[in-house]
């Protein structure tokens, strides 16, 4: 019976205690191969916590902990990730289960390329419906934060006193249509930048995906918004919110997800909140600007305009108040998205661990 074993990009070789990927060696902690070689041996079935303490720490009291640190380890090395694994899966409260497929090292090439080659082509298939499915439901978060921001927004520039032209529910109305146009877009960018930098495997590439995604949305949105109002009105509105702003509050949402992947769903809900406040803080303190700091601009550029937000800022200060509703702002898209795309990531996982089951 062989010893050795290939999965994927990987060969493992427990005789001679080595792991290589593509003829390159990856250095792994001695007890951290054992549980590898163990699970990998045990190939489709449940390894339990009491194996992994049996076998690989043979006896030595360890806390639990000493195997998740050992598990997350394992998938960091093989870029793995555990809400969406293709080595290493977690049975809640009994232990873990390899579940790539795996062939002796010196079975011959030909038939496991012959046998290799629709598994890949239906695993790309379920790949580019995840990534869909994961930036579709982020960007039905962020247009969720977009209604419940738009509702605050719309109440506070109803509430200025009334002058001649729109009464306040045309107020209302049309911010919150505005509000929500704008988180959608944004979520588009960030979630489907998280979505696609998940098929890297280290959860860590969200922080770049969600970046680079409202980068470019950021940006576009700018260019776009500042060429219809000069053209509707004859003059640019001033340097509203755009890439700059898009690249911080989208990598703050991509840690956020990363962080995500490692709590509870309360837990990251909190913490994505959090993050994304912060980062909506400092991006104003910073000098950009967020969506209250855009909307201030333009009716401060066309003073005619109903749209009239002085109340928001009056018992604060200009710069202070911007502050806080920039912390307002990038905590409820980030808690909103962040939510969405965690919840329907956790599904999808559900959903395969039950098909798994029934096959």
């Amino acid at each position: 019976m062989t010893d050795s074993y290939r999965f994927d990009a990987w060969h493992l070789d427990a005789t001679d205690r080595r792991l290589t990927r593509e003829g390159t060696v990856v250095e792994v902690n001695a007890r951290y191969l054992d549980a590898l070689v163990l699970l990998v041996r045990e190939n489709g079935r449940l390894v339990t916590k009491d194996r992994f303490h049996d076998e690989v720490w043979r006896g030595v009291p360890v806390t639990d902990e000493a195997l998740t640190q050992c598990i997350r380890t394992l998938r960091r090395t093989l870029g793995d990730d555990a809400s969406r694994p293709r080595f290493i899966e977690t049975v809640p409260k009994h232990g873990y289960r390899f579940v790539a497929a795996t062939a002796a090292a010196d079975a011959p090439a030909p038939e496991a390329a012959a046998v290799a080659a629709p598994v890949t082509v239906a695993a790309i298939g379920e790949r580019h419906r995840d990534t869909l499915l994961l930036g579709g439901a982020g960007t039905v978060g962020a247009g969720t934060a977009g209604l419940i921001g738009g509702l605050l927004y719309g109440f506070a520039g109803a509430a200025q006193p009334v002058g001649a032209g729109p009464g306040a529910a045309s107020v209302l109305i049309v911010m919150l249509c505005l509000t929500i146009l704008v988180a959608v877009l944004g979520g588009v960018g960030v979630a489907f930048g998280i979505a696609l930098a998940s098929r890297a495997g280290d959860p860590s590439w969200r922080i770049l995906g969600g970046a680079l995604g409202g980068m470019v949305v950021g940006a576009i949105v700018k260019l776009l918004g500042i060429d219809a109002i000069t053209l509707l009105f004859g003059r640019p509105p001033g340097n509203v919110t755009g890439a700059l702003e898009g690249l911080a509050l989208g990598a703050a949402v991509g840690l956020a997800a990363w962080l995500a992947t490692r709590m509870p769903l309360r837990r990251a809900i909190v913490a994505a909140g959090v993050i994304g406040g912060v980062a909506g803080a400092v991006i104003v303190l910073a000098g950009g600007r967020m969506f209250a700091g855009s909307l201030l601009l333009l009716s401060d550029a066309f003073p005619a305009s109903r749209m009239r937000f002085d109340a928001l800022l009056a018992l604060t200060g200009d710069r202070l108040g911007l502050a806080l509703t920039g912390a307002l702002e990038g905590g409820l898209f980030a808690a909103c998205l962040v939510a969405a795309v965690t919840l329907a990531e956790r599904t999808l996982a559900a959903t395969r661990r039950e098909r798994g089951a029934r096959i």
